[in-house]
């Protein structure tokens, strides 16, 4: 999101396992004596792609070391330790997965890297710069869309207290792996919400910088038109029970990727993503999934945005890009932007109905300022009031907006909350 932490253009992406076993063969890197390390996601465990990595890696030794759940700050660096010394390290798993196996393996490289992550602030970004290179190559396999973990500078990370974005050039993966075979598994909602994910990740850079810049903006058009287009094939295709095809699965994880390249974004706004930051905290507070928060907040979000809130984005450039990609997507939507995505998650099946115990949203306005604003920069001068405005439009409290239906149950690894009970305090 800043010049500091862009990726280098050294990073190499494989079509499929079986490109990774000729790499390994032609690579000094990946064949060099060592140790090597596979870390797993416990969900994935047994999987037809968990078969064929360790049929790669089988003419070799290797340790496998299994992980659940998303981690935390004291975790990551425990694996750090558990890391040090390995010649390589593979990865498969979601999204959480490989972003540990990203901060383990930076953490791998001695004490800085440590020392950054450990060091308090109320922040929710940690910046991570100066700091020594990952000391052995990094190979991401992902098993899921959306998140595009293994192309991406970024990674969450748990802390006692909160969840933080962590950003440097040295986190992403020396390699990434796409294969079809790692995410013919994936339910169908998961599917269809990681579509989703990849097209609110790749317009939300542009909406929320104001300039132009013509020849990215072009591919970020086309970009998401390709995104919605296949979002409704896979709907039509599953409808009645049946698999997604290869060739949807191939699409959607090159997409998954692609959105995080400079080739998108270089030279935009490292603060224009707004959205996403108050996604992250509606998630983490409430317990939700975290496209639950994404599409509960994205129609209000362009609400606001349209209706002239400058800070979250240009009116202008939201109008003209989801005229483009309306067009595109080849479906009958809503002109109005607002109503048009809402029509679009609604289409999709992605739940987006989110209810709060009363003055939830008022705690959580004051925490969002706190983590992201009130003198730092991400969000761009807006303040208790404006982003209170935008979760009232988002959440339903008892009282306050009639009309939404249902709540939204809290994730299954996440413990409920009271109501009414006292929001953790940012630091």
């Amino acid at each position: 999101m800043t010049s500091a932490v862009l990726p280098p253009p050294d990073r190499v992406t494989l079509a499929g396992i079986a490109a990774l076993a000729a790499r390994i063969g032609q690579d000094p890197v990946l064949d060099a004596p060592g140790r090597t390390v596979l870390l797993v996601d416990g969900g994935v465990l047994d999987t037809p792609v968990h078969r064929r990595l360790t049929e790669v890696l089988g003419a070799r030794p290797y340790e496998s070391l299994a992980l659940t759940g998303a981690g935390d700050v004291d975790g990551v660096l425990a694996l750090g330790a558990r890391l040090e010394g390995a010649a390589r390290v593979f990865a498969l798993g979601g999204g959480a997965l490989l972003d540990r196996a990203k901060l383990a393996t930076l953490a791998a490289a001695g004490r800085a890297v440590a020392g950054r992550l450990t060091v308090p602030q109320r922040s929710g970004l940690v910046v991570l710069t100066r700091v020594p290179p990952r000391p052995m190559p990094l190979i991401a396999v992902p098993t899921t869309i959306g998140t595009g973990s293994e192309a991406s500078a970024v990674a969450c990370l748990g802390y006692p207290d909160a969840k933080r974005l962590v950003m440097a050039a040295e986190l992403r993966p020396e390699f990434a792996v796409r294969d079809p075979l790692a995410v013919g598994t994936l339910p169908r909602h998961l599917f269809v919400e990681g579509v989703l994910e990849a097209f609110f990740r790749l317009v939300s850079p542009y909406i929320g910088d104001h300039a132009d810049q013509p020849e990215p903006d072009a591919r970020v058009r086309a970009g998401a038109a390709e995104l919605l287009r296949l979002g409704y094939e896979v709907v039509a295709t599953t409808r009645t029970g049946a698999p997604t095809t290869t060739t949807q699965r191939e699409r959607a994880a090159r997409l998954s990727a692609e959105i995080h390249t400079r080739h998108f974004h270089d030279e935009r706004d490292p603060y224009a993503v707004k959205g996403w930051l108050v996604a992250n905290e509606l998630s983490t507070v409430l317990g939700l999934r975290k496209m639950t928060a994404v599409a509960a907040l994205l129609p209000p979000l362009w609400r606001a945005i349209d209706r002239g809130e400058t800070r979250l984005g240009s009116r202008r450039r939201l109008r003209g890009l989801w005229s483009a990609v309306r067009a595109g997507a080849g479906q009958p939507l809503p002109a109005d932007p607002a109503d048009g995505v809402a029509a679009l998650i609604d289409a999709w099946c992605v739940g987006r109905r989110v209810t709060a115990a009363p003055g939830t949203t008022v705690a959580l306005a004051h925490r969002i300022v706190r983590v992201w604003g009130a003198g730092l920069p991400m969000l761009g001068g807006l303040g208790h009031a404006e982003v209170l405005r935008l979760l009232r439009a988002t959440v339903t409290e008892p009282g306050t907006a009639p009309g939404r239906p249902g709540p939204v149950q809290p994730r299954a690894d996440t413990a409920a909350r009271p109501a009414g009970g006292r929001l953790a305090p940012a630091t």
